[in-house]
């Protein structure tokens, strides 16, 4: 398992690069809405709370487990961010 820092920077890497790629779709279809596109930034900085907070979490007695429970949580969420970006019209 790799130490708490190393997943912090994987949470803030992987979301942070959806963000930017929802700005380049942005960037690159002026003439189309961005409800949808802004509702998936929105989206991955929810995440973002919602990973980093139980990263944070103390009393945690198996913490191998749960920081790889998390792990998993950001891996799952960021493809679902991914698929949504993909289907953006």
């Amino acid at each position: 398992m790799a130490s708490v820092r190393d997943l912090k920077k994987d949470i803030n890497f992987v979301l942070g690069d959806i963000i930017e790629a929802v700005y380049v779709w942005e960037i690159e279809n002026t003439s189309k809405d961005t409800k949808q596109s802004e509702a998936i930034i929105d989206e991955a900085i929810e995440t973002f709370d919602e990973l980093i907070a139980k990263v944070n979490k103390k009393d945690i007695e198996n913490k191998k487990a749960y920081f790889k429970a998390i792990n998993a949580e950001l891996e799952e969420r960021g493809k679902a961010l991914i698929e949504k970006i993909n289907n953006l019209g």
